[in-house]
């Protein structure tokens, strides 16, 4: 198993940079970062930092690990400028990243800055068009195509990104429609979830791959939780019982090695740890090491 790295966007850029160098330099695999332009909450007055500009200053200042969104929102941007934005950091990265792309869900940054946010069922209409072009400007010389949504006319996409092809990576839970176009167009796909829910949904995906004919293992799956880990268990008793609203880990390290083994089990391949339970600097460094110490060894 891999195992990924996901740091807040309302840091400053020195302290981003700081933890992922950290994440790089003790054997983290990669490095996520949210693409999101405001908080989704009542409080919108709090920074939050553009993510393929953090994901370029990483690409300089990081080596060796993947890279890239978890995930972009393709309402935010033309399919093409991401295909661009993309590939230039690739090269920047030396062949490094991965990309990340969701149908966008935050309403109320559309709002905000003037992103049309439509319907659920108009967001994946545009999202199926949108995959479509990014795949085929990655890897033809040019690209046609008349949507609903986008055109694109003998589009060019040069230079190519280093990696060929570059692993695209969509986002969600969907059933018939993002697991869907998961299944036509993506190499890896991503959640938040339990080993229970992820099992569930991997087995949906596997089905609408037989249905094109797609083998599933060609689609590598990653899950996404928040992680409490402690060697004191008795410090962890308060958040036994914490319900968050998204999947979350809660243990010593043998414990926590029990549930990555039940992600394992259900064929996840890489599991992201967000740091966003980890608290300041030497705190989050604390069980960042904790994890990839005592936990991850035991998957590789």
């Amino acid at each position: 198993m891999r195992f990924g790295f996901w740091t807040k966007n309302d840091q400053e850029i020195s302290a981003i940079i700081e933890c992922c160098q950290h994440a790089e330099a003790t054997g983290w695999d990669g490095l996520w970062f949210a693409d999101h332009f405001m908080p989704n909450e009542e409080n919108v007055d709090q920074p939050v930092h553009e993510a393929w500009s953090v994901l370029a200053a990483l690409a300089v200042a990081v080596p060796r690990v993947r890279l890239g969104p978890l995930v972009a929102g393709n309402t935010y941007r033309n399919p093409a400028l991401t295909a661009k934005i993309a590939t230039t950091i690739d090269h920047i990265s030396g062949g490094r990243v991965v990309l990340g792309i969701g149908a966008g869900w935050q309403e109320n940054e559309h709002e905000a800055y003037g992103f049309d946010f439509g319907t659920l069922r108009s967001r994946m209409d545009r999202f199926d068009e949108a995959v479509e072009i990014i795949c085929s400007l990655l890897g033809n010389p040019r690209t046609n195509l008349a949507g609903d949504h986008y055109t694109v006319t003998e589009a060019p996409l040069d230079p190519k990104p280093v990696q060929s092809p570059v692993p695209l990576l969509i986002g969600g839970g969907g059933r018939k429609r993002t697991l869907r176009t998961t299944a036509r167009w993506a190499t890896e796909w991503n959640y938040w979830g339990m080993p229970d829910d992820i099992a569930d949904l991997c087995g949906v995906l596997d089905g609408h791959c037989e249905a094109i004919g797609r083998d599933p293992s060609e689609i590598s799956r990653s899950a996404c939780a928040l992680l409490f880990i402690n060697e004191d268990s008795a410090k962890l008793d308060r958040f036994r019982s914490m319900d968050l609203g998204r999947a979350t880990i809660v243990g010593t390290p043998d414990e926590v090695s029990e549930v990555v083994e039940q992600y394992r089990q259900v064929g996840v391949d890489e599991l992201i740890i967000p740091d966003f339970t980890f608290g300041p600097m030497e705190s989050k460094k604390h069980s960042m090491d904790l994890f990839i110490n005592d936990v991850a060894p035991n998957f590789r």
